[in-house]
């Protein structure tokens, strides 16, 4: 097999595996988990963008200094989250 049949496989695979996890989105909407559905949704929207990032952005099979990269990017969201949650959760609502 030669290498372009190989990323061929490899696109037609994460493709596949992103409609089995939209179908999964899809079908935990319309459970009722209580507490889970959030965590359950954030699990797999975790997995569907690490999909798309190391397959379609190619980061996968490049340089570590690029890991570095996004791993700080990711570190950064993180900080955005936690920075958006403490105010929401400080909030007193009526």
């Amino acid at each position: 097999m030669n290498a372009n049949a190989s990323a061929v496989r490899t696109y037609i695979l994460t493709e596949i595996a992103l409609l089995g996890l939209l179908a999964l989105t899809i079908c935990v909407a319309y459970l009722n988990l209580g507490l889970l559905n959030p965590i359950i949704a954030g699990a797999i929207s975790v997995t569907s963008a690490t999909l798309i990032i190391l397959n379609f952005m190619h980061v996968r099979h490049s340089k570590p200094l690029l890991w570095i990269f996004v791993a700080a990017g990711f570190f950064w969201l993180g900080i955005m989250f936690a920075l958006a949650l403490s105010d929401f959760l400080t909030r007193h609502w009526r």
